[in-house]
């Protein structure tokens, strides 16, 4: 078997195929991937699931597929490998101090451009709920890594670092008014809390110099206070009025709003 795949990797060949139904396996993890019917460099649409969610449940959902034939982009979906992500002051680790999912999420970049002609500067991260929080986690501390990022009902555990080690990038973040598995206050949950999404917010906008460019309508009931800087980077936050629910309408907004600025 070693021998086999020493041979189809010489030969440039992925090792083993893997797709929507089947995982693709960086070292003891795994995600999944809808390829584009293209041969031209495309970008990806990473989405982060929810608590026990799993990337085989992302793939079940075909109005992501939809969207990334639409956008011509791939659709990979991130699994966490366990009830939650490995995130800091996670109700299983209160005391854990830092993210351990920056190298999940670089191995999953590097495997993707083994198997299709991506684009790299032209990837965006997403995801609901405790794959908001994975997302904010992520463009704190990968900012460089995405085009942009679209945290949705979610954000950091405890509350938000006091700023990024990395550069700013692209962020729609996306939130119900009335949520309360998510509130926008935050909320406690066993031995930590919810961190506060305004509080959030503020913490990017004085990392990246961002500065108030006026509120717009949205699709999908939306209204967005929008935010640039003068690298032309976004900081959207834009609300609905309802609970923890999510629709491909707004995530397709937060997207085209991040491809705009490329």
């Amino acid at each position: 078997m070693l021998r086999l795949a020493l041979i189809l990797s010489c030969l440039g060949l992925p090792v083993a195929a893997c797709g929507v139904e089947t995982d693709c396996s960086v070292g003891d993890r795994s995600y999944r991937i809808y390829l584009p019917q293209s041969d031209q460099p495309a970008g990806a649409l990473f989405f982060a699931h929810g608590y026990r969610g799993s990337a085989n449940g992302a793939m079940r959902n075909t109005a992501f597929l939809r969207l990334a034939d639409d956008l011509g982009m791939a659709f990979v979906a991130l699994d966490a490998g366990a009830d939650d992500w490995n995130l800091a002051n996670r109700p299983a680790e209160p005391n854990q101090a830092e993210t351990r999912e920056y190298g999940y999420v670089a191995a999953v970049i590097d495997d993707v451009s083994g198997r299709m002609n991506l684009d790299r500067d032209q990837l965006i991260l997403t995801g609901f709920s405790a794959g908001g929080m994975f997302v904010w986690n992520i463009a704190c501390g990968m900012g460089e890594d995405f085009a942009g990022f679209i945290p949705y009902s979610g954000t950091f555990w405890f509350a938000p670092p006091d700023t990024c080690p990395t550069p700013a990038s692209n962020v729609v973040h996306i939130h119900g008014t009335e949520d309360r598995t998510v509130p926008l206050g935050g909320r406690p949950i066993g031995p930590t809390r919810q961190g506060d999404v305004p509080a959030t917010l503020a913490m990017y906008a004085d990392h990246g110099g961002f500065e108030p460019m006026g509120r717009v309508s949205a699709p999908g009931g939306m209204e967005c206070d929008e935010r640039e800087n003068n690298d032309g980077r976004i900081l959207d936050f834009c609300t609905f009025a309802g609970g923890h629910s999510f629709t491909i309408e707004r995530l397709r907004y937060g997207v085209d709003r991040i491809l705009a600025t490329r």
